[in-house]
């Protein structure tokens, strides 16, 4: 589940592949200018999904043209991405 607060869409239980298309949609719904922050601290577990979500999500901020970043990535999803070579991608601010 995706909740907004302030410039923040805040992530909350899991995102694995079996939550992570509800989430895209949510993502998709909330994606406006002054949404700013996708936060994964309410995040319970992650699986390769949540990398691909959030590789996702920046490429929608960018079609919109929207800034967006990230933070609190999860631990697993920070070694999943250097797994796959992509942790560049998900450079996330700590708080």
């Amino acid at each position: 589940m995706i909740t907004q607060e302030g410039d923040r869409l805040l992530f909350d239980g899991p995102v694995t592949i079996a939550t992570v298309s509800a989430l895209l949609a949510q993502v998709r719904a909330l994606l406006v200018p002054g949404a700013s922050v996708l936060d994964f601290k309410g995040v319970t577990e992650v699986d390769s999904a949540a990398v691909a979500l959030a590789l996702e999500c920046m490429r929608e901020a960018r079609r919109r043209k929207l800034a967006l970043s990230l933070a609190n990535l999860p631990e697993a999803m920070r070694h999943l991405a250097e797994l796959y070579a992509v942790s560049d991608l998900l450079q996330a601010d700590p708080a």
